[in-house]
Parts: structure tokens; sequence; C-alpha cells
């Protein structure tokens, strides 16, 4: 007689808990947040295919809908422009930088931190990597200044001290590139290091035992058991930053730099064209450059998860 397949029962629908509700009244913050500050402003997208112009007596929404249709003139603007792709291709590299150090640095933090026996000391060293995120990049503009300054920089002046000739590092065009991506990574190495110290200390502490009783040595026990467990979130993390690829911090290129135009052949990125644009070229302009940006990266974002979920699905995002 064949086997009859049991019947699967259907699924019970979960009641609502009174723990859901105070989830939800702690989430409501950041929702809101979310809301105010993501979702709203897409109705600004409006501006792109507008001639965007001010009217008296009108807000910026009575301004928005009396002004003219575009169409795509404003998208032909952009794309008609011959420094485009040398900008789009600068900030791409820096972002490949930035990716590449951003998974180096802050897994690598996380893994010495870990390592440490005193847990004091561990809370202390991830303060001190934590506090340069909180400062906003004009306060770090005017340290960079401070030591870079060719009259006043503490390194000018000890190059005098030394019989050396001082420097103009806000004219040394090669200077800056290595320069910015190690002040990034200096401002969120910490932040960055966060996320992956909150994963590998949630391991299960009885598989390093079983490793150690086997005669595995600290290196081994971080390349063979340590990383291929937090591999999901490294991967998380990757996807989810690969999204920024055509975008710029505008504090790092445009801030810190002083605004020096005979640096622009290497801060001249996708932020600071925009913020030009809006000095040069009608809004709309600017906002059509905001919103391929944003599409592009929103498909590079879905590209790398689709290509993740083929290698390994369930390090997928989605």
């Amino acid at each position: 007689m064949a086997d009859i397949a049991p019947q699967q029962q259907p699924l019970k629908k979960q009641k609502w808990k009174r723990d859901d509700t105070q989830l939800l009244i702690l989430s409501l913050p950041g929702l809101l947040h979310l809301f105010i500050f993501w979702f709203m402003p897409i109705f600004g997208i409006i501006v792109a295919f507008k001639t965007f112009r001010v009217f008296p007596g009108s807000n910026f929404t009575g301004n928005l809908l009396r002004s003219a249709w575009a169409g795509l003139d404003n998208f032909k603007i952009l794309f008609s422009r011959p420094d485009l792709p040398g900008i789009v291709g600068r900030t791409v590299l820096y972002n490949i930088f930035f990716l590449a150090c951003g998974m180096i640095f802050p897994v690598g933090l996380a893994l010495i931190i870990s390592e440490l026996r005193q847990r004091f000391a561990a809370k202390v060293y991830q303060t001190i990597m934590f506090l340069p995120n909180f400062l906003s990049w004009v306060i770090v503009a005017a340290l960079v200044w401070s030591f870079l300054s060719m009259q006043l920089g503490i390194v000018n002046q000890a190059r005098e001290y030394l019989g050396y000739e001082a420097v103009n590092f806000y004219a040394n065009v090669t200077f800056w590139p290595p320069f910015l991506v190690l002040l990034a990574q200096w401002k969120g190495v910490g932040f960055g290091s966060v996320v992956y110290l909150a994963a590998i200390t949630s391991l299960d502490k009885s598989v390093y035992d079983a490793a150690i009783i086997d005669g595995a040595t600290k290196r081994q026990q971080i390349w063979y058991i340590t990383l291929p467990l937090i591999k999901r979130i490294i991967i998380l993390m990757l996807i989810m930053s690969i999204g920024g690829l055509l975008g710029s911090d505008f504090g790092l290129f445009y801030v810190v730099t002083r605004e020096t135009p005979s640096l622009f052949p290497v801060t001249m990125t996708t932020s600071v064209l925009l913020y030009q644009m809006l000095k040069d070229v009608p809004i709309g302009v600017s906002s059509a450059a905001g919103l391929v940006f944003s599409v592009l990266g929103t498909a590079l974002v879905l590209t790398a998860n689709a290509i993740v979920r083929k290698v390994d699905r369930e390090s997928a995002m989605i």
C-alpha cells in the first residue's frame, strides 16, 4: 500500500502581542524620520522634468506646479556635458577604493578588538575609534588646515624647523587622492566596525573551544571560523555599499579641500558637480542628474544582489 503523505497543517495567523506594540512604538521615530526625509522629498523628482521658475507669492509646491514642462530637455543638457564621463569615472574609482578599504579596515579592527582580553580596554579603544564619526566635515577641514596650511600648518612649521622648504599642499594635485581615501577611512572605520564587532561577539564560543582543542592557532581560528561565520554580514554590507558607487561625500571632496579650484581635477566628483550645476545651470538639470544617479545606484544594488544570489543564495539581501 502506497504511503499517504501527511497533509500539511495550515499556518496559524500570529496574534498581535504586547511586545509587538512596544517594538512598534520604539520604531516610530525611525519610521517618521524615513517618511519625512526620504519619502516626502520624492515629490521633488518632478523638478527634473520641469523648467522650474519662481512666481511671486507662491511657495515651492506652487512654483513647481505652475512651472512649464521641459520633458527630457534637462537630461539632454546633463548628458551633453563633455566632462561628465570623466567625473563619473573618477567618482567610481574613488568609491572602489572606499569599498575595498571599507571592508578590510573595519573587519580588521573588529577582529582586533574582539581578541582583547580586557573588556574595559576594548570599549575604550572602540570609543576612541568611533569618535571621529561624530565630527562634521567642517571640523575635519579645520583640523586638516591646521596641519597642512602653508603658513601656519604644523607640518610646514616642522619642515622649516628641520631646514626644509614649506610645501603648498593645497596646490599639490597628486597628494590629495590617497590622502582623501585615508581621511575617509579614519572618519568612518569606527562606525563601520560596529556591525562586524556585533556579529563576531554573537558567535558561538564553543566552536572556538573545539578548535583550540584541535590545536588551531589564532590565525587559523580567524581564517577558518570567524570570517566564514560573518561572511553573510560582509556580503550584505558590500551589496548595500555598491549602491553608492555613483555618489560621493560632498564634505570630503569640497569642504575638506577648502573649495580649491586647482584641486578640481582630482576632487570634482558627482556631488561637487551637482553643487556647481546649481550655480551654473537651471535647478532642473541638477535634479535630473540626481535622479539618474539614484536610479543607477538602485540598479547596481539589484544587480549585485542578483549575482550574489546566483553564487550563494543564503548571502543575498533579497
